[in-house]
């Protein structure tokens, strides 16, 4: 699923850039080479990288 329109930004694509860059979502962004247009995606996209981060928090306490 689309993100961003804009920018064509996957929702997969964005989970991964979440754990490889620090910030919200505009820094997430601009990590993956990529700027907001219109803004309309970025409180979904930041809800989407919280989740990614604290999923990825949890599975390393897990082990």
């Amino acid at each position: 699923m689309y993100i961003c329109i804009c920018n064509a930004i996957r929702e997969s694509d964005l989970r991964k850039a979440a754990l490889k860059c620090d910030g919200d979502a505009e820094a997430t962004y601009a990590c993956m080479g990529k700027r907001p247009n219109c803004g309309q995606c970025l409180g979904e996209a930041q809800e989407i990288i919280e989740a990614e981060r604290a999923a990825a928090c949890c599975d390393v306490f897990a082990v």
